[in-house]
C-alpha cells in the first residue's frame, strides 16, 4: 500500500490507493456509553491494514439505523465488550455503521472481484466463509458465524475508511447516488429478502402486504417494491402526515394506528380484556377490506414493532400468509393466539439483513422498475450524533437517515 503520514480532514480524502496512517472515526468507548451525543466521539485512530480477503474502503456516505442507538446505549449488548471477537483485533473503541458507499483504496492479495478505484456498496452482513455450514452448501445468513459489520464487527462506516470482506462489496450502479446507494443494504436488501426469499410466502401480483412503520426507512421501502411487484401496500403509520407521505409513495392507503387502543402483548390479558382486544383487532382487520376495497387478508405482513402488533398482525394475516419480522422495536417479548397459526397455516418468519443475492433483486428492480431508496434527510459529518438522536425520538422519520462524508467536489478524480 501506498501509505501517507499526512492526516486528511473529515471531509476530505488522499488521492486513490493513498492510504493515511490515521483517519477521522466517530468511535463509542466503553466509559461514554448513554445518549447518541454523549457516546459518540470524532477522533484520530489508526489505520488498519486489509488482510488476504478484505477491502479497505474510502466512505463516501453511510446510511444510519438503530444499530448505532443500540450501540451507543451499550443496551442490549456491549459492542466494545464483544470487539475483537470476529477475527480483528480487540480494541478499545468500536466503529458503527453497518451500511455505505464508497470508492475502493486497498485490496487483500487474494481479493480479485473487486480493484482500486472501484465505486461500490458496502453491506453490513457478514460470515466466515470457511465455516462447515456453508461449504456444504448452508445459507451464510443462517451459519453460526453470521454477524453484523459495524455493529458486532468493528471498523464501521462512520469513519473515512471502513474495512470489510470484499463479499460486502457490490459495484456501485451509476443509476443511484452516492446517498442512495449508502442506504439501499440495510432496507432495500433486507426488505427484499422478507418480501421475496421465503419459498410458498413470496409476494405475487394482486397480494396485499401490510407494512408497519410505512413511513419508515423499512417501510418505504417494501412499500415501493411491494407495487414494483404488483402487490397492493396497506401502510399502517403514527399520524395522517405519514400515511399521505406512504400514499405518495405508492400505498394504496394507510391505516393510523393512533386510532385504536388494544395494541399490547395478549399474555396480560384477562377473559374481558382478551374479547376487547379480539374486537380492536377486528375493527383493524376491517380498515384493511376498506383500504383494498373487498374482503381479502395480507397475504405478507411486514413486522417490526413486535410485542404490541405481533398478535394483531397474525390475526389478520390471510390463511396460509406469512407475518416475517425484522425487528421488534416496541418489546421481543410477545405472545400470539396459536389458534390462527395452526387453523388457518400461517407462518411467522423471522428474517435479518439481506444477502448479496437479496441486493442484486432489489438493484434489478431499482434499474428496471425505477425505484429508488427514499431518504428523509442528509447530514453533514459533524450531525452524525445529531442524526442518531433524532432517530431515537422518531422526529421527521419518512424514509432513510444518510450521513454524506465525503462532497462531490472533494472526491479524488471528480
Amino acid at each position: 500500500m501506498n501509505i501517507t503520514h499526512r492526516t486528511y480532514e473529515a471531509g476530505t480524502l488522499p488521492p486513490i490507493g493513498v492510504i493515511p496512517e490515521k483517519f477521522y472515526a466517530w468511535t463509542i468507548r466503553s466509559d461514554r456509553l448513554g445518549s447518541p451525543e454523549q457516546a459518540f466521539s470524532n477522533e484520530l485512530v489508526d489505520t488498519p491494514q486489509p488482510d488476504d480477503n478484505e477491502v479497505l474502503v474510502a466512505v463516501i456516505a453511510a446510511g444510519i439505523n438503530y444499530n448505532g442507538i443500540w450501540a451507543a446505549r451499550g443496551i442490549p449488548k456491549n459492542v466494545i465488550d464483544s470487539n475483537g471477537s470476529y477475527g480483528n483485533k480487540k480494541e478499545d473503541f468500536h466503529i458503527c455503521g453497518s451500511e455505505a458507499s464508497g470508492i475502493v483504496y486497498a485490496v487483500g492479495k487474494n481479493v480479485t472481484k473487486i480493484k482500486v478505484g472501484d465505486e461500490v456498496i458496502v453491506s453490513g452482513s457478514r460470515y466466515d466463509r470457511s465455516c462447515p455450514y456453508i461449504k456444504s452448501g448452508g445459507e451464510p445468513e443462517l451459519s453460526p458465524t453470521f454477524h453484523i459489520w459495524g455493529y458486532e464487527a468493528n471498523w464501521g462506516a462512520f469513519a473515512q475508511f471502513c474495512k470489510v470482506y470484499d463479499y460486502q462489496c457490490t459495484k456501485k450502479p451509476d443509476i443511484l447516488s452516492w446517498e442512495q446507494a449508502a442506504v439501499c443494504t440495510a432496507t432495500g436488501a433486507t426488505v427484499n429478502r422478507m418480501l421475496h426469499h421465503w419459498d410458498g410466502n413470496r409476494v405475487r401480483q394482486g397480494d396485499v402486504v401490510l407494512i408497519w412503520g410505512g413511513a419508515g426507512g423499512i417501510g418505504a421501502s417494501a412499500i415501493a417494491q411491494t407495487v414494483a411487484y404488483g402487490g397492493i401496500a396497506v401502510a399502517v403509520v403514527s399520524s395522517d402526515e405519514r400515511g399521505e407521505f406512504c400514499k405518495s409513495l405508492g400505498a394504496k392507503g394507510y391505516i393510523n394506528r393512533s386510532k385504536y387502543d388494544h395494541w399490547c402483548n395478549i399474555s396480560d390479558l384477562d377473559d374481558a380484556g382478551f374479547r376487547k382486544w379480539t374486537v380492536g383487532a377486528a375493527k383493524f382487520r376491517n380498515e384493511i377490506y376498506s383500504i383494498v376495497g373487498r374482503r381479502i387478508n395480507p397475504s405478507i405482513v411486514i413486522e417490526h414493532p413486535g410485542s404490541a402488533t405481533l398478535s394483531t398482525s397474525l390475526f389478520v394475516c390471510a390463511n396460509g400468509g406469512m407475518v416475517v419480522l425484522c425487528g421488534a422495536t416496541t418489546g421481543y417479548i410477545a405472545s400470539v393466539d396459536l389458534r390462527h397459526l395452526w387453523l388457518y397455516q400461517k407462518r411467522i418468519q423471522g428474517s435479518h439483513a439481506g444477502s448479496p443475492d437479496d441486493l442484486d433483486e432489489y438493484l434489478r428492480l431499482c434499474r428496471e422498475k425505477m425505484i429508488r431508496p427514499s431518504i428523509c434527510r442528509s447530514f453533514s459529518w459533524e450531525g452524525l450524533p445529531q442524526a442518531h438522536s433524532e432517530m431515537e425520538k422518531g422526529h421527521d422519520l419518512m424514509g432513510k437517515f444518510v450521513i454524506r462524508i465525503v462532497p462531490d467536489k472533494e472526491i479524488p478524480g471528480r
